[in-house]
């Protein structure tokens, strides 16, 4: 059944995105009462542009299946009320789920508590993060801040005990909602990894003034392109830290987990002259939802239709396989498994892949599927692990952080596996 979005749902969106959560569940949750104010009188100058100028219609009607999005439709009565059924209950049409539970998590958790997160691809529920690990001696956990005309950022950066000025591997890391970079890296432990590899790991910091929640902004037009949004500062942080550190310019890495996973599918796409391979945790392929409603019917269901590749000719002028590692498990509610598969099928784009399906088990912990695909030449370009009765979590994370689950498989150390495995190959040796 189709659902009736009303200006007051637009305006919840628009309070939601500038951060003013308590008037947009206010306003969602007379919607569901079936409360509504009357539009017309409601309406603000950007509520009455046309669709012709570029504008959603003030009415909206979401297929709760494709997340499509069209009108106009019929309005409320005039009282501004759905009519009512035999018992006097409201009857309003149904909403679609997701954005039911998006009411849900506002009514429920809030921005305290994280409820928001999952709503906009993030983390639903975790532990609180314990006191950070002590370093081994010489290593180094720095604060720093990249700034340009896109903005500023935040990030943390760890230099192994180990490094002695060689160049070395740097895997930038982006956290989930609600998440930060100290409680990202105790969750992944890529810290004690970066220790037995020799790498760096930098963690960009999302604000919240960008996003209540801290989530990086994924749906956004704006943050889905190369020198602009979201993707400018990240890939500012990730050559501050190159021009700062001694890095090897062939083997450096992006992964994300949620939101973040859907940010590093983004970079992946949008970077490939400066990203070797990227992993995606829990997130979403890049262009997999162009506003709210669109990423709410990609995360129920996976991007309709699924995007194709966004990446560029390589440096010798051919099209190349962006080399990427999903992990996803299977009962994950937040973000549906069907967008580990499309984000292995962009990158797959290329095609003439063979594919080979391994399966196993982690002792006392959950069973897993591996699905590798090869190219031509045999070498393998991506991996992708679904993780059987794993729900939305960082796979064999550390408990010392939040959203992870301990019984694996382990999602950082496969994860780094991979990355290593796979230098830039346009960049020469």
């Amino acid at each position: 059944m189709n659902a009736i979005l009303p200006n007051s749902m637009l305006e919840a969106t628009r309070l939601t995105r500038e951060g003013k959560l308590t008037e947009a569940s206010a306003l969602l949750q007379a919607l569901l009462r079936g409360e509504m104010p009357d539009d017309s009188a409601a309406a603000t100058p950007r509520d009455t542009v046309s669709p012709a100028a570029g504008r959603l219609p003030r009415i909206l009607d979401v297929d709760p299946e494709t997340g499509e999005v069209s009108g106009p439709a019929p309005r409320a009565t005039a009282t501004g009320r759905w009519p009512t059924g035999g018992l006097g209950t409201a009857t309003m049409p149904q909403m679609p789920e997701a954005l039911r539970g998006f009411l849900d998590q506002l009514n429920q958790g809030g921005p305290a508590q994280g409820g928001l997160a999952q709503g906009l691809g993030g983390l639903a529920q975790g532990t609180m993060s314990r006191a950070a690990e002590p370093l081994p001696q010489g290593a180094q956990f720095v604060a720093g801040t990249f700034s340009s005309t896109a903005g500023s950022r935040s990030y943390r950066l760890y230099v192994p005990s180990t490094h002695r000025g060689e160049a070395m591997p740097l895997v930038v890391m982006l956290h989930g909602c609600t998440q930060s970079p100290d409680d990202f890296a105790a969750g992944t432990r890529m810290n004690v990894l970066a220790e037995e590899h020799g790498c760096l790991i930098v963690y960009p910091g999302q604000t919240q003034a960008a996003n209540a929640q801290k989530c990086w902004n994924w749906f956004s037009p704006a943050d889905q392109q190369r020198d602009g949004g979201e993707p400018a500062l990240i890939a500012g942080i990730t050559r501050q830290v190159m021009r700062d550190h001694a890095v090897d310019p062939r083997r450096v890495y992006v992964a994300g987990l949620s939101a973040g996973g859907a940010a590093a599918a983004i970079m992946g796409q949008a970077y490939p002259d400066l990203y070797a391979a990227v992993g995606v945790h829990s997130g979403l392929a890049c262009g997999a939802a162009r506003d709210m409603p669109s990423a709410f019917a990609a995360m129920r269901q996976g991007a309709t239709p699924p995007q194709p590749s966004g990446r560029g000719p390589a440096m010798d002028g051919s099209r190349s396989i962006v080399p990427t590692i999903v992990f996803h498990a299977d009962k994950d509610h937040t973000v549906h498994p069907r967008n580990g598969d499309q984000v292995i099928a962009q990158s797959a784009a290329a095609g003439g892949l063979r594919t080979e399906v391994q399966r196993g088990q982690v002792p006392g912990g959950h069973a897993y599927t591996r699905t590798l695909h090869a190219d031509a030449g045999g070498q393998l370009v991506l991996e992708q692990w679904l993780i059987h009765g794993g729900g939305h979590a960082w796979s064999g994370g550390s408990a010392a952080g939040s959203y992870t689950d301990p019984r694996g498989p382990d999602a950082s150390r496969e994860m780094l596996r991979f990355f290593l495995e796979h230098p830039h190959v346009s960049k020469g040796a």
